[in-house]
């Protein structure tokens, strides 16, 4: 699977595919961002603050918010790792 993988890579120039992964990178970002906004405004709290009130326990750990907690946790997971990949790929632009 690597070779056919090195040879399909070859053939594709080299900023169609760094374009290609910006482009799905800040995609996923949006979507990341855009839960993040959903979710403070349905909480009135940022994850942080969400996680330290212990609201879930609060809540008799019902699916509805233990269900939004891992979301938000993902989503924040995510925003961390795709900015970071964002700033690899700036750096190799550079």
């Amino acid at each position: 699977m690597e070779n056919v993988a090195a040879k399909f890579l070859k053939n594709i120039p080299e900023m169609d595919i760094m374009e290609s992964l910006t482009y799905n990178y800040r995609r996923r970002l949006t979507i990341y961002k855009l839960t993040d906004e959903k979710m403070k405004k349905k909480y009135g709290m940022d994850f942080e603050e969400f996680d330290k009130s212990n609201l879930v326990k609060e809540k008799d750990f019902t699916w509805d918010v233990e269900s939004d907690a891992m979301e938000w946790e993902h989503s924040i997971a995510g925003m961390k790792y795709v900015e970071k990949k964002l700033a690899e790929i700036k750096k190799y632009e550079s």
